[in-house]
């Protein structure tokens, strides 16, 4: 029993060893970083291009002639489309649909009914996380476009307060999303609109508890409201040019 306990602790305490020098890392990173939320002109179609890229190194997608990936749901007006820019170089993209019961438009509920529908019913509301690409070639660094990227979803969870995030996943990331984000399991894997090989949707809760454990772990997913508000205040936005925002995590850190 001891020596459980000893190797709990030493694990625990690697575990936070890894979290601060990842904290570090990361904040010193936003100093470079620029998210773009996207509404067409040339940046559209170097998200689409990137998503296509992604995808078929990955085994996502086969072959388009196009050589770009989008779909139907991409211009729907609960959509936000965001390209991740670091050093000035696009370097990954999601995309996230706000929905409820007045808006129930996006993949995972096409592909989830049964898990969804009912849910946003009673007049709960989700954010969908779809779309995620990454270009690994243009990484600053191992391992840090993940953060990079979901740090927008973070922010989009204090922005609308939404009764949980789903994210339809492949099954060997899960543990990615288990340990950072309390992710959960709510469907086995089954085919996906768009994409090859089949998807499980994870749900990461939207309670309060949750939200601030996260921020507390990894605080640079901190995002003031006027962030957010760029962000998420208007998704289709009539112009060609994107809007350009910067990370806001540091003022947290210098307040602190």
């Amino acid at each position: 029993m001891a020596m459980n306990t000893a190797m709990k602790s030493a694990s625990a305490e690697a575990s936070a060893r890894i979290d601060s020098a990842l904290n570090r890392s990361m904040m010193q990173l936003l100093d470079h970083v620029e998210y773009r939320l996207i509404t067409g002109g040339e940046d559209l179609e170097a998200i689409y291009r990137l998503r296509y890229k992604s995808y078929l190194r990955s085994g996502m997608c086969g072959p388009i002639a196009s050589g770009m990936f989008e779909d139907r749901w991409d211009n729907l007006p609960n959509s936000y489309r965001f390209g991740v820019y670091c050093y000035g170089e696009l370097v990954s993209t999601v995309r996230l649909h706000y929905i409820s019961s007045d808006q129930p438009y996006s993949p995972s509920v096409d592909a989830y009914p049964e898990v969804l529908l009912p849910r946003l019913a009673r007049g709960e509301t989700f954010i969908d996380g779809t779309r995620f690409a990454t270009d690994p070639d243009s990484a600053p660094a191992p391992g840090v476009l993940p953060f990079l990227t979901l740090r927008i979803c973070m922010a989009a969870y204090c922005y609308f307060r939404q009764t949980a995030m789903f994210i339809p996943i492949k099954l060997e990331h899960s543990a990615f999303y288990a340990r950072f984000f309390s992710a959960t399991q709510r469907t086995a894997g089954k085919a996906f609109p768009g994409v090859l090989p089949p998807l499980a949707l994870f749900e990461i809760p939207g309670n309060e508890e949750n939200v601030q454990r996260i921020l507390h772990r990894l605080p640079f997913f901190r995002s003031t409201a006027t962030e957010q508000r760029l962000m998420f205040g208007n998704p289709a936005i009539n112009r060609l040019t994107p809007l350009s925002i910067l990370p806001t995590a540091k003022y947290y850190r210098d307040a602190a």
